[in-house]
């Protein structure tokens, strides 16, 4: 969401982006399209952007190689309550970290204590923050 917001993009996450517009993948948990809707609607609510800033957004996402996981909501949520209770998370953060896990994939992440967390389970984030 950063890509989106004035002031909140860095070299870094638009590296990441380049990445998925280069042949990169991105795979998210079930409930990522709906957080990021709930962005959109809190940044419209907060005069941060308009109706169709976030229509057109949503249609740049719509055009990336971005997955969504099957398995979020039924195989994972034992684990990913484990992680939550484990790491001190929401069961949402948790769910990411466990699909990072499951999948040896990165985590794409701003948040510090869930890049906190995956470090501690040897789960490696992006954006490199220097």
């Amino acid at each position: 969401m950063a890509w989106f917001f004035a002031g909140e993009a860095t070299p870094e996450n638009d590296d990441l982006l380049d990445q998925l517009n280069r042949g990169g993948r991105a795979v998210v948990a079930q409930h990522w399209p709906l957080e990021v809707g709930n962005t959109l609607l809190m940044g419209e609510r907060r005069k941060r952007c308009s109706a169709a800033d976030a229509a057109g957004f949503l249609n740049i996402l719509g055009a990336l190689p971005i997955e969504t996981d099957p398995e979020t909501g039924t195989r994972t949520t034992p684990a990913s309550l484990a992680l939550a209770r484990t790491h001190d998370l929401t069961l949402y953060d948790a769910a990411y970290l466990e699909l990072a896990m499951r999948t040896n994939l990165p985590l794409a992440t701003l948040d510090k204590k869930l890049r906190t967390a995956a470090k501690k389970v040897g789960t490696k984030c992006l954006p490199k923050i220097p």
